[in-house]
């Protein structure tokens, strides 16, 4: 899985090293309910995305690529200058059906397969994030609109993302946890991170991830991480990076090594 779009550089899908011989999802970064403004739009998102990843090259990436899906998340950590946050809707039904009618565009316009939640700031006490996104999930998949579903929770998230994934479960696919955000750098630590995420979320639906020039683990010591995880009785089924924005500075290195380890692991 691979976030891309998201920091408004013109990045496309062509240069991307992908492997026929495995799944690859790319992330469309980001879908949001918010006008240019920064005002709330009570569920009817908008995209958000580099304008460079257009309908035609999603069509045409996957047409390539047979084995390519495609995603789209809501809603990051900002839009520029304004920081995203989860607001309790007055009405939870209004906005899951305005959620409902605006993605479904999306979804159509756009060829994709389905959708990622990365709400990443939340008031106190809230209430609604649970319902309205699970029953949003819910909606989309048994209308048929999407296949695929997945969460991306990180270290401060993890409280309504765990009631999220408590109630729905049966209708999200994987968990994109950002574990990049849990500051590990050595693989002894990325793997207590992921025994501890995998208490709280399906070990077998749990992804790790890696950011490109970013936090936490760093270089090739992601990938000792990796055979670490196999070697204590974790399957490693996939990855996760963000992003492709950031990658083209050196080559694609992660993500062609990345699919390279999966396809030569053993719990896969």
């Amino acid at each position: 899985m691979e976030y891309i779009g998201a920091t408004g550089i013109p990045v496309t899908f062509d240069p991307i090293p992908i492997d026929d011989n495995i799944d690859f999802h790319f992330i469309l970064s980001f879908a949001i309910d918010v006008n240019p403004s920064g005002e709330y739009q009570n569920g009817t998102f908008s995209p958000y995305w580099a304008s460079t990843l257009t309908p035609d090259s999603v069509a045409a990436v996957k047409a390539r690529h047979p084995n390519v899906k495609v995603l789209l998340s809501l809603t990051g950590w900002s839009l520029g200058d304004v920081v995203l946050h989860w607001y309790d809707p007055v009405d939870p039904q209004i906005w899951i059906s305005n959620a409902f009618s605006s993605l479904h565009s999306l979804v159509t316009t756009y060829h994709l397969d389905g959708i990622d939640i990365d709400y990443e700031n939340f008031p106190k006490n809230s209430t609604t994030f649970a319902y309205c996104i699970g029953e949003l999930i819910s909606l989309l998949k048994n209308q048929s609109a999407i296949s695929l579903a997945t969460i991306a929770p990180f270290y401060s998230t993890t409280e309504p993302y765990i009631e999220l994934y408590n109630g729905y479960s049966n209708v999200i696919d994987y968990v994109n946890y950002q574990f990049y955000t849990d500051k590990v750098k050595a693989p002894k630590g990325y793997l207590e991170a992921f025994r501890l995420r995998a208490e709280q979320f399906d070990k077998d639906k749990l992804l790790p991830s890696y950011e490109v020039n970013g936090r936490g683990i760093q270089g090739d010591a992601f990938f000792e991480a990796l055979k670490l995880l196999e070697a204590n009785g974790f399957e490693v089924n996939g990855v996760m990076i963000f992003s492709a924005d950031a990658s083209s500075s050196n080559d694609y290195y992660y993500e062609r090594n990345s699919q390279a380890f999966l396809l030569n692991s053993t719990s896969v």
